[in-house]
């Protein structure tokens, strides 16, 4: 891997913008990557992994799922063309810690060539690999034929995948819905299953259901006859119970988790407890150990690691909605941290509450 820089901070954008100023170009040819043993495969089995999702898989989220036992982290969705042409705001996505590694960057996007140069980009940043997303259902990402749009397009879908693994020696990985109209995850892999794909997580509710409804295993059960690499099933995991009853019931390599770590990141720690249990009760194993006090201590933390790379903790006000969730005060609390700024403006609220 070129262009990791490895400090005790985290890693630099040094590389990936040397890069894009020379406007070097690149071609590797996408089956060296297949002989090299990749991150993937080197992950422990069943994978618990921190699923892509915008505004929220920051770089301080994902060093607290990190340390609460994800196996590997993956970044909010990053616009190829954005890296393409250099703009601050999609530059500074390519910012990470050194100890989230592994850590997935995703790409979202609808030009082949556009996905190969920020593939180059991403190499040069020193991430772990690379993610493509045909599973965005949100409007302003499908109105521009990117996200979920591509599962109507299968032959520009392959076109991407292709243009993408030539253009580096990361291992590439995708992310799809269970279907939009009438195509499926199956008839989706059935089309780029020769293609060098490391990983592929299928999130179990269709485009039509966006991010609500009952997920549905059909899919993935089709697409492992068909696909022999690493298959991570993701949607409606929101505890420990339901984890296993997955795992157990699919055969996959894992999960990835989303909205169930929103406002709960030790929910990796508590599937490994219960992963490790040779019986478990339903009703007797669902009683969280996290009290209200470990919640706090946890929320000053996630502060203090966003406070790193930002001035103010406005951006984190959704995350401690979420922390507050089903707590007997929550209406009170969530009055009070929509309003949170600072370090001492928390403190102060948990320290009453």
């Amino acid at each position: 891997m070129t262009g990791r820089i490895d400090t005790a901070a985290s890693v630099t954008l040094t590389g990936a913008l040397s890069f894009l100023e020379k406007g070097g170009k690149k071609h590797v040819c996408y089956n060296i990557y297949i002989m090299k043993k990749n991150c993937w495969q080197k992950l422990n089995r069943p994978i618990l992994a921190l699923a892509p999702m915008a505004g929220i898989t920051d770089s301080s989220f994902r060093l607290l799922c990190k340390k609460f036992g994800a196996d590997i982290v993956y970044t909010e969705m990053v616009s190829a063309a954005g890296l393409c042409y250099g703009g601050q705001k999609t530059l500074s996505y390519l910012k990470f810690n050194k100890k989230e590694q592994p850590v997935i960057l995703q790409l979202f996007g609808s030009k082949p060539e556009q996905f190969a140069k920020a593939a180059q980009i991403v190499e040069q940043a020193g991430f772990t690999g690379i993610d493509i997303n045909f599973g965005c259902p949100a409007k302003k990402v499908v109105q521009n034929e990117s996200g979920a749009t591509l599962m109507n397009n299968l032959d520009k879908a392959c076109k991407i995948i292709e243009a993408t693994c030539n253009a580096t020696s990361l291992p590439v990985s995708i992310k799809m819905r269970n279907s939009k109209g009438t195509t499926t995850a199956y008839d989706f892999v059935n089309k780029v299953k020769d293609l060098p794909i490391a990983a592929i997580m299928i999130h179990g509710r269709s485009f039509e259901q966006g991010f609500s409804g009952d997920a549905s295993w059909d899919q993935i059960k089709k697409v492992r006859k068909i696909y022999k690499g690493i298959l991570l099933a993701n949607g409606g995991i929101y505890s420990p119970q339901a984890a296993r009853q997955v795992i157990s019931k699919l055969d996959i390599d894992g999960l990835g988790l989303a909205q169930g770590v929103q406002g709960r990141p030790w929910l990796f720690k508590e599937i490994k407890d219960l992963l490790k249990k040779e019986t478990w009760s339903l009703s007797r194993d669902r009683v969280s150990s996290y009290d209200w006090p470990k919640i706090k201590k946890i929320i000053l933390e996630h502060a203090k690691l966003t406070m790193k790379g930002k001035n103010n903790l406005i951006e984190m006000r959704k995350h401690l909605l979420w922390y507050v969730k089903n707590q007997p005060n929550a209406k009170e609390l969530r009055q009070k941290l929509v309003k949170v700024e600072t370090i001492s403006d928390l403190k102060l609220i948990l320290k009453n509450s």
